[in-house]
């Protein structure tokens, strides 16, 4: 297909296809004549991927190239690969500074009681999770088990439908785009079912008994 086929098949201006093929981000197409370049499904693939993280990961073009590079890397297997992308994704800070031994403790704790055996114990999360429970415990919330084993066991649920949608896909590269736009989009729906849910509960528990559901003030 022409340049403009596979602008009309992605939604990508041909301007952007153009800038994205010299900074290395999708492969050139095959020259099939003078002035003439023909793309193949491969670059309608690839052309989704990188759309997937620009705009809907919000990833500067630097970082969408380092990991375009990382799982290209051949000794990567896809779940290896999708843990490089899912990174990139993530908004939370791993801190610096090594965390108490105590609160990594906790953090390893929450899960073993899970049963999580695949996770390494000095995975980056598990600090990151380590200066959570810090945090927590700073403010005085004083029940951690009980939230974040609550916590825990509603994202795994979450987890477990996040891999069966993309268990459906075939393609490596649509794989992770899947990955890519089910995270961000993921975490923005279940943060509003959150709010959603609180509304409700909160309703349920703290609005006195005159208070009618039409009255209830929008948070």
């Amino acid at each position: 297909m022409r340049i403009g086929a596979l602008s009309a098949r992605t939604g990508v201006p041909v301007a952007t296809i153009k800038y994205y093929v010299r900074e290395g981000l999708l492969a050139g197409g095959e020259r099939t004549g003078h002035n003439q370049v023909s793309y193949g499904e491969a670059h309608v693939r690839r052309l989704r991927l990188v759309r997937s993280m620009v705009e809907t990961g919000g990833l500067p073009i630097a970082t969408v190239r380092e990991v375009l590079t990382e799982i290209e890397d051949p000794r990567r297997d896809l779940d290896s690969a999708l843990g490089v992308a899912s990174r990139a994704l993530s908004s939370h800070r791993v801190p610096d500074d090594a965390p108490d031994d105590r609160h990594v403790e906790t953090a390893l704790a929450i899960v073993r009681r899970r049963g999580w055996e695949r996770v390494p114990h000095e995975h980056g999360y598990i600090r990151a999770l380590a200066d959570v429970v810090a945090r927590l415990e700073f403010f005085g919330i004083s029940d951690l088990a009980e939230l974040e084993d609550r916590y825990a066991r509603a994202a795994e649920q979450v987890a477990e439908a996040d891999i069966r949608l993309l268990m459906r896909r075939a393609d490596r590269d649509e794989i992770l785009e899947t990955m890519v736009v089910g995270t961000v989009l993921g975490d923005a729906l279940f943060e509003i079912l959150r709010r959603l849910a609180q509304v409700e509960v909160s309703g349920r528990e703290f609005k006195g008994p005159e208070a009618k559901p039409s009255e209830r003030d929008e948070r």
